[in-house]
This record gives C-alpha cells, structure tokens and sequence, in this order.
C-alpha cells in the first residue's frame, strides 16, 4: 500500500481542512439552474416536492419557498427525518402541514416509504431536490428510487434538482446487493459507495432497469453547471446544510463509509454520541497507543491514525471510558474509505483476541448484513477476523459498475 502525494492531492487536502485560500468554482446546483431557466420544466404544472433542509440554494433559501414563491407547488413529501429536518434519525414521521407554507407534508418514512395514489394523485410532476452523501445505505437515494417507481405507476413526470456527490464521481467501493439482502439501506443493485450524483444513479435505475418490475418513469434531470468528476464538494463553494444529525460537515461524509457499516453493531465504537461522529474507532480495553501503531502499520494510502481517549455524552456507553484511534486523512483522494472499519476489527483482534464486536449483538447481525448486501463479510470476519482475505470480495464489482454506470455519467 505506497503511498505518495501529488499537487492535486496537496490541493486536495488543504481544501478539505481549510488551510488554503483559493479561488473557489461556483458550482451551479439544479434548483438555481431550473430557476434560471424561468422554471421551464414546471410551468402550468401541479408540483410536488421530495425535499429537506439541504435543498437549498447558495444563498441558502430554502427549494420549498423558491418553488413555492414562482410554481403551482401543491405537496410536499418528506424523507427521513422530515422536509424541515425536525426528526431524528429512524424516528416515524407522519403526514402533517408545513407551518411555513399551509402545503400538505406527506411521510415517505412512516407506515409507508413509497408514495401512495393519494399522495400523488393531484400532481402533475414530483421534484426531488436532497443532498446526499454517495454512500448506499444513506436512506435518501431508496427514497429517490420508490418515488421513482411510484411516479412509473401512476404516469406521473419525474424532475430530478441535481447536486454534487460529496465524494466525488470516481470513488467506487464495495460490492453488489446480494439476493436476499435488498432493503431500504439497499434498495438497489449498487457498490456501497457508488461514484455518482443523484441525478446520474437516477438515469441509470431508469435505464438499467433497477426499479420494482423494471418500471421506467418520466425522468429529467436538470444538471449542475461547474461540477466535474473529481470534485469533492469543499471545492464546488457551496454552502453545507447538514444532511443527517450526525453529518455536520462536508468533511464527516467522508467518514461515513469508513465506520458506518460497523457502527450498526455500536455507534459509541464509531463516535456517535461523541463530537467526533463516525471519525473514531475505539473500544473499552485495547490500549488506544498500540492500537495507533498497529493501523499506521498497515500503511493505508491516505489514511493516519493517532491515539483517543474519550467518554461519550449519550448512547449505551455514555460516561464509559473508551479509547482508540483517531481516523485523520492526510489524503482523501486515495483513500480507500470502506476498508478502514475493517482493518481496525482484524487489528484489533490481533492485540485483543477477546474482542469481538459481535458478540451478544445477534439482533443486530440483521441490519449489518443488509447495509453490507450480504453476509459474507460478516461471517468471514467472525470466523477470524482476517480481512486481507476478504479484499478482493470487497472490491471485485468495482470495475464491472463503473463500466455499467458510464454511459449515464452527465458531467466529466
């Protein structure tokens, strides 16, 4: 695993932690392009919007209000978490009213994820407009693809607001969906983090088709002016709403997909309820220090590792002492994010062959599996916990996706 840094890379890194003044590209997003062109796609037409707090503009008004103010918007369809953003993460939410606006709210995240006939009924064309954060088992793009599908059914006209992939569009990690392991944190046959924008994997379940039945609807997307492939988004100068409770920053999108998927089992292990969310990887007894060397060791490409001590605020082990690693990428570019999580469980057991992480977590082997897309890993792992060996499962459908997925890439 060599490591070396480029110009691009330097550039890269500083731009991520803020150390470097640059000229930023002004990256237009749909809403502002759609509202550029006078709102084109929707005039004379019933509107429904798929939207929350992140759908906003560069001046950070709200998609809601924008469309509000200049189309017939007559609905509004909420996500997890809610179009507002008043809800945390898994919590039911119910239909209700926008106190804003007096416009109906229909949950997408409720007794049902998938807009019924009633919701849908009066509109025309329903608008997505989310951020999200390339990553799989993040909720939002399951909600993109079954309003999809519902809009299919009913010859409703679908409008996709596109928006930067925090990652950028050239990282692609983890395998296929399995059979069997479909589930709204894996709605569809896609790497875990997949390499595209909203706009692109909506082409590509329309096309490819991804969606129940192979349904297709009435599909637009209104691209991004300024966004290219290699673009993480601390270099598109937009501002960041924070897309989930636990996704503050840009910056915690890129850790997301390095602890996530073990966070299932514990999500004090990872820095939920800590200040460090999804940026640490720490256990009770492992000496935080020997720990550190023993990451580093590995020589991961981009990726440092430094001591922790902590005691988190909220959660099963709230006020426990814990301590590991510090997750710190001194290259983000090369990272290879997934494995992180990984590398950390096969390292751990080496200088603790008591830990295991997945013991007495049987109710939570369900959920680990299905943000996986299989059960593979999950079984390797406990068998003895040698990841090295399970690399090449890890990565093998990466090639195969990128080729599938290129012909609906929308920007270079």
């Amino acid at each position: 695993m060599r490591r070396y840094i480029s110009d691009r890379n330097i550039l890269s890194f500083l731009l991520l932690f803020g150390l470097f003044q640059v000229a930023i590209p002004q990256v237009k997003t749909g809403i502002e392009v759609l509202e550029e062109r006078d709102f084109d796609l929707l005039r004379g037409k019933r509107v429904g919007l798929v939207t929350n707090p992140t759908g906003v503009d560069r001046s950070l008004r709200s998609s809601i209000d924008i469309l509000h103010k200049h189309v017939n918007l007559i609905a509004l369809y909420g996500p997890e978490h809610g179009v507002r953003g008043d809800f945390s993460a898994g919590d039911h939410v119910g239909d209700q009213v926008d106190l804003q606006t007096g416009i109906p709210v229909y949950s997408l995240y409720g007794k049902s994820r998938k807009p019924s006939r009633e919701a849908l009924e009066n509109v025309d064309v329903i608008v997505y407009d989310i951020q999200d954060i390339g990553t799989r088992s993040y909720t939002y793009i399951s909600t993109m693809g079954l309003v999809m599908e519902a809009a299919a059914e009913l010859d409703k006209e679908v409008v996709i607001l596109d928006r930067p992939n925090p990652l950028g569009g050239l990282r692609v990690e983890g395998p296929l969906v399995e059979d069997g392991y479909f589930s709204f944190v894996s709605q569809y046959s896609i790497p875990y983090v997949y390499g595209l924008t909203c706009g692109e994997l909506a082409l590509m379940l329309n096309g490819e088709g991804m969606l129940e039945g192979g349904k297709q609807c009435k599909l637009q997307v209104v691209p991004m002016e300024g966004w290219q492939r290699e673009m993480p988004f601390e270099a598109c100068g937009l501002p960041w709403v924070p897309t989930s409770p636990h996704i503050p920053d840009y910056r915690t999108a890129y850790f997301y997909p390095a602890t996530g998927i073990i966070g299932e089992l514990d999500p004090n292990m990872v820095g939920i309820g800590y200040t460090l969310p999804f940026q640490v990887l720490v256990t009770e007894n492992i000496d935080a220090s020997k720990l550190a060397d023993a990451m580093n060791a590995l020589q991961i490409d981009g990726v440092q590792f430094r001591p922790i001590w902590f005691k988190p605020y909220y959660m099963a082990r709230k006020g426990t002492p814990l301590q590991g690693v510090q997750i710190h990428l001194s290259d983000p570019v090369r990272a290879s994010l997934t494995s992180i999580q990984f590398w950390f469980l096969q390292e751990a057991h080496k200088l603790d062959p008591g830990f295991d992480p997945f013991q007495g977590k049987e109710n939570r082997y369900q959920m680990f599996d299905k943000v996986c897309g299989s059960d593979l890993l999950r079984s390797a792992m406990m068998s003895d916990f040698n990841f090295s060996e399970l690399l090449e499962f890890w990565n093998h459908d990466a090639d195969s996706f990128r080729k599938l997925s290129r012909p609906y890439y929308l920007y270079k």
